[in-house]
C-alpha cells in the first residue's frame, strides 16, 4: 500500500495541473480580451507585482536586507532607466539593476 501512495499523489497532481490547462484550452476561444473584468485583473496584477518590488526594495528579508537602501534603490533606478533606454528591453533593464546591486556590494 505505500508503494502507491507516491503514485497516487503524482496521478492526483497531474490531473489538477493538466485538467486546467485543457479547461483554458477548451474556453479561450471564447473569451474576449476587452471585456472590463480583463482590465480590471490586469491591473490588480500589475499593482500586486508593484507592491512586491516596493517591498523588496524597501522591507527586503534575508540577505538583501543586509543591502543599504541607497543601493537598492539605485539598483531598482538603473534597471528601471536601461529597461526604459533600451525600448523596455527586459533582459538589459534585469541587468543592468543586477550590475549596479552586486558592483555596489563587492
Amino acid at each position: 500500500m505505500d508503494d502507491l501512495t507516491p503514485l497516487a499523489a503524482i496521478a492526483i497532481a497531474a490531473v489538477a495541473t493538466y485538467a486546467s490547462r485543457f479547461a483554458g484550452v477548451i474556453f479561450s476561444g471564447r473569451i474576449r480580451v476587452e471585456d472590463p473584468i480583463f482590465e480590471w485583473v490586469t491591473a490588480v496584477a500589475y499593482a500586486l507585482l508593484a507592491g512586491l518590488v516596493a517591498r523588496m526594495i524597501l522591507l527586503p528579508i534575508g540577505t538583501l536586507e543586509e543591502v543599504a537602501l541607497a543601493v537598492r534603490a539605485a539598483a531598482a533606478v538603473a534597471g528601471l532607466a536601461v529597461f526604459f533606454l533600451t525600448r523596455r528591453n527586459l533582459l538589459a533593464g534585469i541587468g543592468a539593476g543586477v550590475l549596479v546591486l552586486v558592483i555596489s556590494t563587492w
